[in-house]
């Protein structure tokens, strides 16, 4: 048994950042899934919005998000994100992440949905800029413990202690991959800072640790979820056999990209006056009707107008990672497809990242703050991640430290080995391919009743495996990409409308008044 003041689930930017804010005051340890550099954060490419430039304001900022969002975000929720722009940035820049700069003043590119430049960026890796950044004041701070290849299994709560205890989360078990042990982690405050689900569908720019697994297990502790319907589509993954995952900044498309046909023409601005720089939503969609109506396996981005010295300067990893595959973007446009890349909804949280549960936190993309509302504009993701990351922590900071009781450790007398690996590995590929083909950009209530149908079927699969064969990486994912898959399936199946990244083909049109879904277990957090 491992104990500290708080544990935190996911080591990406909402995590290191909720560390870093509490080592000072508590001791502070943090679960990795795989190696700390395989996240989310790591991947993002585009930057992170701010209000830094002269003529920009807060209003226009919380505009363009809620225009992007269908009007369906939280208000107060968005203002206080947008609001806590610069000092995040400020913050990051204290941490030394190397933003870039013209003339001394940081330099602020453009992205799809903004009206104004208010993206700081590092080049076109800067997720990987401030991981490292984060990273290396976190391996350097005594009070903070790294673990790396430790994989969620369920949160610690009132029934896994002996005492009757008071409902909440005591922390958390986790499958140690090099031992092949679960082991239990107690703490006073558990962060959930496991990112989003993209690997339940077939394509996706996500790394695979992005398996659902906050938004899960705290479904199964008897949180509730909320906007699950909403999977944004970014419109510009890489098409390419030997590229795996690797998308096209938005930026791109800000700073002058160009969507084609394979003759060269150009289709955006019939189908949306803003082009190429309309938000994620529209322009996915358009990408796949030209696909679909003309049979197509891809679409192009082309940036050569711009020259090879400013692609170099300032898109240098995309430039490079094209060039190992034959592909020079400074003289031909590039292949690219609609990708599986943000999940707007998640973990109903208040504007301190607390969940339904008591000593439960839920931050970055495993939560819904009510920021992104039915679309997410870009860039705002890792200005959330920053934002609510320091929130928790000064929450848990001024929080009254509970009693934390003995929790039992986990039971596997009863189990084997698994003798048949193929259940898990086929019933992966059909679910991916099944919510590709069925709850994709375009859906309709013929194709999600028949995923709700499929669902229910392998979850039966898989919970009875589960049950008798000890726990493997794939076996967990697996369980939480099937209840997540369910949770996206029922809250597309109650909005009886189109709005934002979701469109159905039967609701066509955008219902009144605006309004989240909200699902709630059948067993509250109070009884969980």
């Amino acid at each position: 048994m491992h104990h500290s003041d708080v544990i935190i689930i996911g080591g990406g930017l909402a995590g290191l950042s909720a560390a870093l804010h509490l080592a000072d005051r508590m001791s502070v340890t943090v679960l990795a899934k795989r190696e700390l550099e395989v996240s989310s954060s790591q991947w993002a490419q585009g930057g992170i919005a701010a209000v830094l430039a002269e003529g920009d304001s807060f209003d226009s900022h919380v505009h363009d998000t809620v225009v992007a969002g269908a009007m369906l975000n939280d208000l107060p929720a968005t203002r206080f994100v947008i609001e806590q722009g610069p000092s995040a940035i400020a913050w990051l820049r204290a941490q030394g992440v190397p933003f870039d700069t013209e003339h001394g003043e940081l330099h602020l590119t453009r992205e799809g949905g903004h009206s104004q430049r208010r993206i700081a960026h590092v080049a076109d890796a800067t997720g990987a800029a401030i991981q490292r950044a984060l990273l290396a004041r976190a391996r350097a701070h005594q009070r903070i413990t790294l673990l790396e290849n430790q994989v969620a299994v369920d949160l610690i709560t009132a029934r896994h202690v002996d005492d009757g205890h008071q409902d909440r989360c005591h922390g958390v078990y986790a499958l140690d991959l090099e031992s092949g042990k679960v082991l239990t982690f107690t703490a006073a405050h558990t962060i959930l800072a496991t990112g989003g689900a993209g690997k339940v569908y077939r394509y996706t720019t996500n790394p695979d640790t992005a398996s659902g697994d906050g938004v899960a297990m705290a479904w199964r502790a008897g949180c509730r979820v909320a906007n699950m319907e909403f999977i944004q589509f970014h419109p510009t993954c890489l098409y390419h056999p030997k590229a795996k995952n690797f998308l096209i900044s938005e930026a791109v498309r800000g700073e002058g990209g160009v969507l084609r046909l394979p003759d060269g023409t150009r289709f955006m601005p019939a189908h949306d006056e803003r082009a190429e720089l309309a938000p994620r939503d529209v322009v996915a969609r358009a990408i796949d009707f030209e696909m679909k109506r003309h049979g197509l396996d891809c679409v192009y981005l082309d940036i050569t107008e711009r020259g090879e010295a400013f692609i170099r300067q300032h898109f240098p990893t995309i430039h490079q990672r094209c060039l190992e595959l034959g592909i020079d973007i400074a003289r031909e446009p590039i292949p690219v497809v609609p990708a599986v890349h943000f999940t707007c909804g998640g973990v109903l949280t208040d504007l301190a990242g607390r969940t339904d549960l008591p000593g439960l936190y839920a931050v970055g993309e495993v939560a819904y703050t009510g920021l992104h509302g039915a679309n997410r504009l870009a860039s705002n993701s890792l200005l959330e991640c920053v934002v609510f990351g320091t929130a928790a922590a000064q929450a848990i900071a001024q929080a009254p430290a509970p009693r934390i009781p003995e929790a039992r450790p986990w039971d596997e007398s009863r189990v084997s080995d698994a003798d048949e690996l193929v259940v898990i590995s086929h019933n992966w590929d059909e679910l991916r391919r099944m919510m590709w083909n069925y709850v994709g950009i375009v859906r309709t209530d013929k194709r999600l009743e028949r995923a709700a149908h499929r669902i229910a079927l392998l979850q039966s699969e898989v919970q009875e495996f589960y049950a008798n064969f000890r726990v493997t990486r794939d076996l967990l994912e697996l369980r939480n990409l099937l209840q997540v898959a369910e949770l996206i399936v029922r809250s597309a199946r109650l909005r009886h409308e189109s709005r934002g990244l979701h469109y159905s083909a039967d609701w066509p049109r955008t219902a009144a008044p605006a309004a989240p879904t909200i699902l709630v277990p059948r067993i509250p957090a109070a009884a969980a």
